[in-house]
């Protein structure tokens, strides 16, 4: 018996050659092949950036998202009638290429924390978040803290925290 085939036998002691485990990988299978690789899937740079603004937002330290203006326009837009809904995505702009990403986030800090850590905090949130959901490689997160909110300001939009 050759060392490349196996056999079987069959009831009534008939052998049959089955064909090795390499020459069976290569047997064409209905419908060509691994499912997976039968069609493209896009993913928008809109769904991106949901994922990185969640992310962002569940540091410890992020007061809010996005720059003053963007904010401020959020804030008239979501308390008016029929508005849409909070945008998750607001501070937030991704570049989305078929296997990578690169983010730009504008984020309001906490004062007395130490921006340092909580841009990297941020970094490595919407690194995991985006990589595990999407399977896109995040090259980049760049990050602008635009303002840090004080203790004693009054706040023009609360943002939410996930818990």
């Amino acid at each position: 018996m050759a060392d490349t085939e196996e056999r079987s036998i069959r009831p009534g002691g008939l052998e049959k050659e089955l064909p090795s485990s390499a020459s069976r990988a290569n047997t064409p299978q209905r419908g060509g092949g691994d499912p997976a690789t039968r069609g493209r899937t896009t993913i928008a740079d809109g769904v991106v950036e949901k994922i990185a603004g969640l992310a962002a937002r569940d540091v410890v330290g992020v007061h809010a998202m996005g720059g003053g203006f963007s904010r401020t326009f959020g804030a008239v837009r979501d308390r008016v009638p029929g508005g849409s809904a909070k945008s998750v995505s607001r501070g937030v702009k991704a570049e989305v290429g078929e296997v990578q990403t690169a983010l730009d986030l504008d984020i309001v800090v906490e004062y007395g924390v130490s921006i340092a850590d909580v841009a990297k905090a941020v970094r490595e949130n919407v690194i995991a978040a985006v990589e595990r959901m999407t399977g896109l490689e995040v090259v980049e997160v760049n990050i602008a803290v635009g303002d840090v909110k004080l203790p004693d300001e009054e706040e023009d939009e609360p943002e939410q925290r996930l818990q």
